[in-house]
């Protein structure tokens, strides 16, 4: 239990050096595309804190689908940790607009080039899809996102929300799945080793020719593939 303890309290002061430092190189270099990636090198460290062991697979596959748009299942906070490992460079992130407001890490989120939406506000939020599909075209960047929007807590891959598969086809890019295993129960932090988790990137899913009447089969068929692959990589780790 102390050892739980221990590495929950050192890994939010990593973040908070994360705020720190990242706001820091931000501020120099304010939204700049390799912010992210620059400062992720320190964030990845958390793994080792919380003693995971994280298996990576197929991360050249993101290099195939730059610029474009990567999605993965949304777990817990401990996401930023795991996706520290693969983050490939200019790329950023979109969040929520509350994020900003976070000491220290907030500030950093927001400097760093992160796009933030206001999700209570359907007019902005859509404005802010449009925004992240002009990075991807015009600013040669790579957007990740969540289209679960929200923490699934154990529940499994919940159902996707069709924002990022609109800006998928307006934008025309491809789609880059990234599949991360289930931890929420089957990590044991009490433990020196925490336990395993699988990070699995899918072939991108080309969005060439589709139209916004699309957006529907694109989402649902998409949350399947990836749906799939998470109950196959728990599979092998159960």
């Amino acid at each position: 239990m102390i050892l739980k303890i221990t590495r929950f309290i050192l890994s939010v002061i990593l973040l908070a050096i994360v705020g720190v430092v990242g706001t820091f190189i931000s501020a120099f270099r304010p939204f700049h595309p390799s912010n992210v990636y620059t400062i992720a090198r320190l964030v990845s460290v958390g793994i080792n804190i919380l003693g995971i062991e994280v298996i990576l697979r197929n991360a050249e596959k993101l290099k195939e689908n730059t610029p474009g748009l990567f999605i993965s299942n949304h777990q817990h906070n401990i996401d930023v940790f795991i996706a520290s490992t693969i983050l490939p460079d200019r790329t950023v992130s979109l969040g929520k607009k509350s994020l900003k407001w976070v000491p220290l890490f907030g500030q950093f989120y927001w400097l760093s080039g992160n796009i933030l939406i206001d999700r209570k506000n359907k007019r902005k939020a859509h404005g802010t899809m449009d925004q992240v599909g002009e990075a991807i075209k015009k600013k040669k960047m790579n957007i990740w996102m969540m289209p679960e929007g929200t923490r699934s807590h154990g529940r499994g891959v919940l159902p996707f929300k069709k924002g990022a598969f609109f800006t998928a086809i307006n934008a025309q890019v491809a789609i880059s799945p990234i599949c991360i295993s289930s931890y929420d129960a089957g990590l044991d932090f009490s433990k020196w080793k925490s336990g395993k988790v699988i990070v699995e990137v899918l072939d991108p899913i080309p969005t060439d020719g589709l139209t916004k009447r699309d957006v529907g089969t694109l989402c649902e068929n998409t949350y399947q593939l990836v749906k799939n692959k998470v109950q196959e990589l728990d599979n092998e780790l159960s």
